[in-house]
């Protein structure tokens, strides 16, 4: 699957969440390894609602940039 991610700038350092898994976020130094830690912490999401029995969300959410 493939789930949309936010990366910001927070301060001296980076924070990211996904909006199809509320609750799955990540920070840190570098916005590479939030990424990195983004990936990990959707594997870990998933897997603790499969095993909670719980229906995993389709990503729908979408990311666009826009011009104004």
């Amino acid at each position: 699957m493939r789930y949309a991610v936010v990366i910001e700038k927070a301060g001296h350092n980076y924070s990211g969440y996904v909006p199809d898994l509320p609750g799955c976020v990540a920070t840190g130094a570098t916005q590479e390894s939030v990424e990195r830690r983004l990936r990990e912490a959707i594997r870990l999401h998933i897997e603790g609602l499969r095993e909670d029995g719980l229906a995993v969300p389709v990503p729908f959410a979408v990311a666009e940039y826009l011009e104004v």
